[in-house]
């Protein structure tokens, strides 16, 4: 088929992982690619691994990722034909996305039509309500609404509410609410932080699911009109609303539920006419026949956890959304597209789950291996560094077996062989979770932290426990050794008469 617009040179509007993992697909499709980086990522992987790179300077992300105009000129002065915006930064700006059209560049993702639509969640849910998609109970909530009418509309929706915000995403601006002694507290704060975080302080109110699932489904669609879904992903286990462990097939949605699933997403996918990689989200309530779902929101980019679905397609989303910005038709249709096996996904991130996810920042070194069929998607291989400049994650670590107890153990196993030195991370906290009963039991709710805290600060193997006591002993070895006279010419603990051995005990706590 004849190809309606040139992608040749690409140019990521994005860094780490992701703009690594965009780079490997194009250039196996021999288009030529631009890498944009700040200062602090001057030396970074994805930049090394680009045909050209672009300075954008700055440090924040303010002043580099999301500078729209900065990444314009960048296309410009390098001729770039398209640019791909990866996740996060801009990949949801709808004016972005129509200055890159305006600039005469292919947009490799939705019509900022369809991304505006999705946006504001406020207005998604009325999209997805029109398109027959089920709503979990709620209330617009007017930027006006006094101390009286708050209460009157969480009374209406009921107890415990998220309040979250209408724009954006990744858990800012959200809070659970237990009563409405808390609601008029927690609105405002999640006004505050919407606006610092979106530029918008407005927030609504959502029935807050206790032990539900969260299950999202993935769709494409072309400019042929064409829409299929690739299946499911299960992101129940969160931290903070943010995913840390994502799977394919849900161990817990049933298949009625799932078919369901599926048709709402395709039925709200044809109404906004959308075109490329989505994700449409859902709570999954219930056990057996009594199970339902409710609409959460779209998300029009591809996805953090998107190698699951990979995985268990076999196929090539970033290669799909290539074909489709260049005005190809999807390469498949709904029956020839199947799941094989299973697939778990880990995200790596520098901070510590015991210390209320404290992030950390220095050096540490990633393997290129982690096992067999276990796949890692890292911001770079060998040495690299963790900055406080941008988003703690560091890898995503991606199991994939016949069977879900085998991808669990070859998940569990590739991350225990990962060794991280010189910074702490929530490696040790991911293992505990894959191996802990209540995973293996599929019991994988979105109160599944909450529910087991003490997985959060494992105990630690036995083989690190026992580097650190030997390290621990040393470095107390040698400082007794820095006294004066005699004790500076023989070996700590010497002595020249049969008597009992010097001790020292250690506790570990």
């Amino acid at each position: 088929m004849a190809m309606d617009k040139r992608v040749t040179k690409l140019l990521v509007a994005n860094r780490g992982e992701i703009a690594r993992r965009v780079i490997r697909t194009a250039k196996a499709m021999e288009i030529s690619t631009v890498a944009v980086f700040s200062e602090p990522d001057r030396t970074s992987t994805h930049v090394l691994e680009a045909d050209v790179a672009v300075a954008l300077g700055g440090v924040t992300s303010s002043e580099s990722y999301l500078d729209a105009a900065k990444i314009l000129d960048a296309a410009r002065r390098t001729g770039a034909d398209a640019i791909h915006p990866g996740y996060g930064f801009l990949s949801e700006n709808p004016d972005f996305a129509q200055a890159v059209l305006d600039a005469g560049l292919t947009w490799v993702g939705p019509t900022p039509d369809s991304i505006r639509a999705m946006a504001l969640k406020v207005e998604a849910k009325r999209l997805a309500e029109a398109a027959g998609v089920p709503l979990v109970p709620g209330a617009e909530v007017g930027a006006g609404a006094n101390e009286t009418q708050l209460r009157a509309l969480g009374d209406g929706v009921g107890y415990p509410l998220l309040v979250k915000a209408s724009a954006g995403g990744g858990g800012k601006g959200m809070r659970v609410v237990e009563s409405s002694d808390q609601l008029v507290q927690h609105v405002e704060t999640a006004r505050r932080e919407a606006e610092s975080s979106f530029g918008d302080a407005t927030v609504f109110f959502e029935r807050y699911l206790t032990g539900a699932r969260h299950v999202e489904v993935q769709v494409f669609g072309d400019t042929a009109g064409n829409v299929i879904h690739l299946f499911e992903r299960e992101c129940s286990i969160q931290r903070r609303h943010q995913k840390i462990v994502e799977e394919s097939p849900s161990p817990g949605a049933t298949a009625s539920t799932l078919k369901s699933m599926f048709d709402a997403s395709l039925s709200l996918t044809r109404a906004i006419g959308y075109v490329g990689a989505g994700t449409i989200e859902f709570l999954v309530s219930g056990e057996g026949d009594s199970q339902e779902f409710f609409f959460l929101e779209m998300n029009t980019r591809l996805q953090v956890e998107h190698p699951v679905t990979e995985e268990v397609t076999g196929l090539d989303l970033v290669e799909w959304q290539l074909r489709v910005a260049r005005g190809e038709q999807l390469p498949l249709e709904q029956s020839e597209v199947s799941q094989d096996g299973h697939a778990i996904e880990a995200r790596l991130y520098a901070e510590d789950p015991a210390r209320g996810y404290l992030p950390s920042v220095g050096d540490l070194a990633l393997p290129a291996f982690v096992g067999d069929g276990v796949r890692l998607e890292a911001a770079f291989e060998g040495p690299g560094s963790v900055t406080p400049y941008y988003d703690p994650m560091i890898a995503k670590v991606i199991a994939h077996g016949e069977t879900r107890g085998e991808a669990e153990r070859r998940l569990a196993a590739g991350l225990k062989g990962m060794e991280v030195t010189d910074l702490i991370t929530n490696r040790e906290s991911l293992v505990a979770i894959i191996e802990s009963d209540s995973f293996a039991a599929g019991a994988t709710t979105t109160d599944f932290l909450d529910k087991h805290p003490e997985l959060l600060a494992p105990r630690l193997s036995k083989s690190v426990r026992t580097r650190h006591l030997v390290a621990a002993t040393i470095c107390r070895a040698l400082s007794d050794t820095g006294g004066s006279g005699w004790s500076r010419s023989v070996p700590n603990g010497w002595r020249n008469v049969n008597v009992l051995p010097q001790t020292w005990r250690w506790v570990y706590d």
